[in-house]
């Protein structure tokens, strides 16, 4: 399969029945639990409500509760990967798996969560056919399974120039801005590009972003968006 009908298929449940049929082992998009601990620890209490979007058969949520997170529930789209991590963690009541689609959350109460953490869904959906109407819907309802202050915590590739704007125009957010380098992992280099637990200076086009990490940074990003319902009423972001 060739890469561009591969990416167009992310959002098709089949290609990850699929794909996951023939996976054993975990896989982490991104970055593993240890390497983003101390940013959950910043926005995210122990004793929070968290709910992971696209958990595929990652052990990030594993990793959450094995350092004391008292509750994840994790959805995904793919029915094989839910019977699959369902089995498996079966002995631990901490962790929830459920079949659901991220664009359609209705299986949830609005404001039910303090947190929601995706790491590559709205990625996979930008990828594919239709992605900007998908995205603004999969963003409105991670904004209304959220409670008010809650976080959304969005790791992605995608740069300020390429997310900011989508993730202002959907949703009444506070935002802030995190990187850490790709493929860090548990290790910590010796030279940083930035302190992942300090935010990035963020202006309205996220243009401040590169005077400081320079011209196409080899990090992740990390968007902190936090519902803030006064925000709401025809308030224009600033």
């Amino acid at each position: 399969m060739r890469m561009g009908t591969t990416m167009q298929a992310y959002g098709e449940p089949s290609y990850w029945d699929e794909r996951y049929s023939h996976e054993s082992g975990p896989f982490d998009w991104y970055q593993k639990y240890n390497a983003l601990a101390p940013l959950l620890h910043l926005y995210i209490p122990l004793h929070h409500q968290v709910l992971v979007v696209g958990c595929g058969n990652s052990a990030f949520s594993e990793g959450m509760v094995n350092d004391g997170y008292r509750e994840v529930v994790n959805i995904d789209i793919s029915s094989v990967v839910i019977q699959a991590m369902q089995r498996k963690y079966s002995d631990r009541p901490q962790l929830k798996y459920i079949r659901m689609d991220v664009l359609d959350m209705s299986g949830f109460q609005t404001g039910s969560f303090d947190a929601v953490v995706d790491k590559g869904t709205l990625d996979s959906l930008l990828c594919g056919n239709n992605s900007r109407q998908l995205a603004v819907k999969m963003l409105k309802e991670v904004e209304r399974v959220l409670k008010n202050k809650g976080v959304y915590m969005l790791i992605t590739y995608g740069a300020p120039i390429y997310r900011l704007r989508l993730l202002r125009d959907s949703c009444s957010w506070t935002i802030k801005l995190h990187v850490i380098e790709k493929f860090m992992l548990e290790a910590k280099t010796e030279h940083q590009t930035w302190e992942l637990t300090n935010p990035v200076p963020l202006d309205d086009e996220g243009s401040s972003v590169e005077a400081v990490l320079g011209k196409n940074p080899d990090v992740h990003y990390i968007y902190i968006c936090i519902k803030d319902d006064s925000l709401r009423p025809g308030v224009k972001h600033e």
